[in-house]
């Protein structure tokens, strides 16, 4: 898999820091800590959102008055990629369509990766097509 992209050196550092105080790095650890990393406010809150003694996610987090836009959508990606969650009865924003709609979607993408690294391989590049014959 290609090397991931993180928004900023507190990101890569905070990644890499969870990942051993957790003592593990299986792709949900990995997923999750990646998407919480993304936003200063979430990585600052990460145990509001994250029980370390249990190693599950608390959902209760999502409605915390530190929350915002952008980490709401944030925190709805790393409950889901972490067991499925979204929340009951309001599973419409745990879409693509809510959860992208913010200037971290890009690096979303890399935290589905993370997730599914055996599914997000690098594709063969496009092969040029001209007059339906290929170059």
């Amino acid at each position: 898999m290609a090397e991931f992209r993180f928004a900023s050196k507190e990101h890569e550092n905070f990644f890499f820091s969870m990942l051993k105080k957790c003592d593990n790095h299986d792709s949900y650890h990995r997923a999750f800590f990646y998407c919480v990393g993304i936003s200063d406010t979430a990585r600052r809150n990460v145990g509001r959102l994250f029980d370390f003694e249990k190693h599950q996610i608390k959902p209760e987090g999502l409605h915390e008055g530190w929350q915002t836009g952008g980490t709401v959508r944030l925190t709805r990606l790393a409950f889901n990629l972490w067991n499925g969650y979204t929340e009951p009865g309001d599973e419409r924003m745990s879409t693509p369509y809510e959860i992208f709609d913010c200037g971290y979607a890009p690096y979303f993408y890399e935290a589905i990766r993370q997730r599914y690294p055996e599914y997000c391989r690098e594709l063969p590049p496009v092969k040029e097509k001209s007059a339906g014959k290929e170059r």
